[in-house]
């Protein structure tokens, strides 16, 4: 299956400081993300960020060459090639199934030679996440449409598994309500605890596919992160993926969760199964797919391991 590794993750700036303070178990669950990250070696990263270019009535993909953004506060920097290809395929990909997508970029008019600016939903994530590995690990940049109902987001998301080229992880930049403090720029709504809360259980039940139930908790609870959810969830597809909710803390007027989604075992067997097969219709032998028959999992081990 070519998506290996998924995570919702936050984008408050502050977990960029060695000393995160009151985000400081958010800090280190964005840490283990970033060691799971690399244990399953994608080779793309989608990322599914709320604050990149907004595009009425569509969906948005960067077709830039690369990314490339700057923080103040605390000061960061960072730098990332575009996965052209895995782009342009999921544009496609979009269109196909009749969803409103458009391809964005940046200054110059070649997009090899565009360097799209990096938003700070894509670069906090991609900090902890490929973003400062050598070589980069390449990324697309995904935006929602807000103005789009749901269940095309949950169709939107299908499609980036359809497209997915090669090892991919899927990254949700999601913070969670904004509507905690009442000295907050948005104010307090008893909806962001509730929102919050139930978002929590969902996760702890690994039931991402009942994330749009709480849609009626969005705008009360000022969203942040339902409409990348909802993507990922369509991403990930019928509980073919394990969840671990690693942390949750309300640090400041908004909250945030990190969460990492590994492809469960019957999905690894169906996965292996699927590569034998392939390299059995193209000739090769088993050994030469780097596995032998007895590493091939039959239908009754699968069960019992299930």
């Amino acid at each position: 299956m070519p998506i290996v590794f998924a995570a919702i993750a936050p984008h408050g700036t502050m977990v960029l400081e060695d000393d995160a303070g009151a985000a400081a178990r958010t800090r280190s669950a964005l840490e283990e993300l970033g060691r799971r990250f690399d244990d399953a070696q994608p080779e793309v990263t989608v990322v599914l960020t709320p604050h990149g270019v907004h595009v009425d009535g569509s969906f948005a993909v960067v077709v830039a060459g690369a990314l490339s953004g700057t923080l103040d506060d605390p000061p960061a920097e960072l730098s990332c090639p575009v996965a052209v290809e895995p782009a342009a395929a999921l544009l496609e990909a979009l269109r196909a199934e009749g969803i409103p997508a458009a391809g964005v970029s940046f200054g110059g008019n070649d997009p090899d030679e565009a360097v799209m600016p990096m938003d700070w939903g894509t670069l906090v994530p991609l900090w902890f996440m490929g973003g400062r590995a050598d070589p980069h690990v390449p990324v697309v940049v995904v935006s929602p449409a807000h103005s789009r109902p749901l269940e095309e987001h949950v169709c939107a998301g299908a499609a980036i598994a359809l497209a997915a080229r090669g090892r991919t992880a899927v990254v949700a930049s999601a913070d969670q309500r904004h509507a905690h403090d009442p000295e907050g720029p948005y104010g307090f709504d008893p909806a962001a605890a509730e929102y919050d809360r139930r978002l929590v259980e969902l996760l702890e039940s690994d039931r991402l596919d009942r994330i749009i139930d709480l849609a009626e908790l969005a705008e009360p609870a000022k969203a942040d992160s339902l409409w990348q959810l909802v993507m990922l969830n369509g991403a990930l597809g019928d509980r073919a993926f394990d969840c671990e909710l690693l942390s949750y803390e309300v640090p400041t007027y908004f909250g945030m969760l990190c969460a990492a989604f590994a492809p469960n075992r019957q999905t690894d067997a169906a996965g292996l199964r699927a590569a034998v097969s392939k390299d059995a219709s193209d000739g090769a032998a088993p050994e030469e797919a780097g596995a032998s028959p007895s590493h091939a999992v039959s239908a009754e081990e699968e069960e019992a391991g299930a």
